[in-house]
């Protein structure tokens, strides 16, 4: 079986899905139903079991077969973002957590220093550490090597819709890592989810671009389904490119 596997959890989904910007709980819940996604992020500020129409744990907690990954989206330190992973994690009680610190609203970049430091302490407090990163091999490197799960780095800028405008770095990335590498952020299309997934990345976290569709279900179906057909290509092994046409078939009649 072609299972994800990340720390000693195995997902049979590749596509991972975000929960904000949807119009309404009920159209993100449909979403996630339709991807079939089996590993959700949710950020601490969604866990509200006393206001029943902000709170998204409880309604995901009950789609049979997601686990939640919680984010420290919001942090803008280290020391934030640990404390939001500590108590996502006792609300939660879930292993998991996207290490997601952007301190300037105007880009949204991860700060590689701030989230260095933070995956460094979660990582010894006993998380599955998820770091979302820019697409820095170096940073990437460091992070494997202090025991995070997997690296998650950009394939552009969040909700810029703009793709995989950092797939050279992203090559680097695959070739050189020893854990899952999971492209996450700017993808618009489900093509864009299966060239992710054709360059060897593990899996794919998409948000905005299921979010903001005419139909979130019937997006969040293609994904899946661009994520399969991706995979598939990458294990089957694609072709080389050729810098000149080659013939697939004689160009001789066998009567000349």
């Amino acid at each position: 079986m072609d299972s994800l596997q990340i720390g000693s959890y195995y997902f049979s989904s590749r596509l991972i899905l975000g929960t904000g910007k949807f119009s309404n709980s009920t159209v993100m819940l449909d979403a996630v139903r339709a991807s079939g996604a089996q590993l959700v992020t949710v950020a601490l500020r969604r866990f509200n079991r006393e206001q029943a129409e902000d709170d998204l744990f409880g309604p995901l907690s009950e789609i049979e077969g997601v686990t939640l990954m919680p984010n420290t989206s919001g942090a803008s330190t280290a020391a934030e973002a640990v404390r939001a992973a500590h108590i996502a994690r006792e609300l939660s009680g879930s292993p998991f957590i996207k290490v997601e610190i952007h301190p300037n609203p105007q880009h949204l970049m991860p700060d590689p220093i701030e989230t260095f430091e933070a995956a460094r302490i979660l990582v010894q407090d006993g998380f599955l550490v998820m770091p979302y990163i820019a697409a820095d091999p170096v940073l990437a490197k460091r992070l494997e090597e202090i025991g995070c799960a997997s690296v998650m780095p950009l394939g552009s800028a969040i909700g810029s819709g703009q793709g995989l405008a950092t797939s050279e770095m992203l090559n680097i990335i695959i070739r050189e890592s020893g854990i899952p590498v999971i492209v996450d952020a700017g993808l618009r299309s489900p093509s864009e989810a299966a060239h992710a997934m054709e360059m060897g990345c593990e899996a794919v976290l998409v948000n905005s671009a299921i979010a903001v569709a005419g139909d979130p279900p019937a997006m969040a179906e293609a994904f899946a389904e661009g994520v399969k057909a991706g995979r598939k290509a990458f294990r089957a092994g694609l072709m080389q490119r050729s810098g000149s046409a080659i013939a697939t078939s004689p160009l001789t009649f066998l009567g000349s």
